[in-house]
């Protein structure tokens, strides 16, 4: 299979600080403070992973999971060297064949399921939820649900879109809307535990949610 990340890979992290003057970082580790040492935390589509190796600098018992090598080889670049008191385990995988059900605390999806068609984020969506304990939590930083007045709600699609185009151009990823993720987990049985915006040009442009599964 080739790997779609392999021109636009390299850049991924810079782009993104430069497209959100740093909040998509901000946004990806919005609620590592819900992270205990020894809890066991997978990020779906971990790119270059800052979110990953800031939960295990918290102690955590992380796994990482993409499908893209160039994306996985500079994650290992980042943490090469690095001692952490769980050593961070790199899956190269479709995350769809990652099958180890109910043994997260904690599932992570920043900036991941945006890459998907609207046919296919739900199923995706209730994959990554089984991977969550009995009582475990589903993590989603993404953009921001348009909100406000028709000006407002405007802009924000548009922000959204021109990330959405750029990459469906480079990397194929898909187009659509931006995605009500609070509205798909609470369709999947879990309770929206709390929700924390990113804000960037006079408007909340990102949010991280924590969901309980129940």
């Amino acid at each position: 299979m080739s790997d779609k990340y392999r021109i636009i890979g390299p850049l991924y992290d810079l782009l993104a600080k430069v497209y959100s003057a740093g909040r998509i970082d901000k946004c990806k580790t919005a609620m590592h403070d819900h992270i205990k040492p020894d809890d066991k935390v997978i990020f779906a589509g971990v790119g270059h992973g800052i979110d990953a190796i800031a939960a295990a600098e918290r102690g955590a018992e992380v796994t990482v999971v993409d499908i893209s090598q160039t994306m996985l080889n500079h994650f290992a670049k980042r943490i090469s060297g690095r001692y952490f008191l769980h050593p961070i385990r790199k899956v190269g995988s479709d995350i769809f064949k990652f099958e180890e059900y109910e043994q997260f605390d904690f599932v992570y999806a920043n900036f991941f399921l945006n890459v998907f068609s609207r046919v296919m984020v739900m199923p995706l969506l209730e994959h990554l939820t089984k991977l969550a304990k009995k009582d475990g939590h589903v993590v989603i930083g993404d953009f921001a649900v348009p909100s406000g007045g028709p000006v407002a709600r405007a802009v924000q699609s548009a922000y959204w879109y021109i990330a959405d185009i750029f990459f469906s151009l480079l990397a194929k990823n898909a187009l659509h809307p931006v995605y009500n993720y609070q509205e798909m987990l609470r369709g999947l049985g879990f309770s929206i535990e709390e929700v924390r915006y990113c804000r960037f040009l006079f408007a909340n442009r990102y949010y991280s949610i924590l969901a309980k599964k129940v």
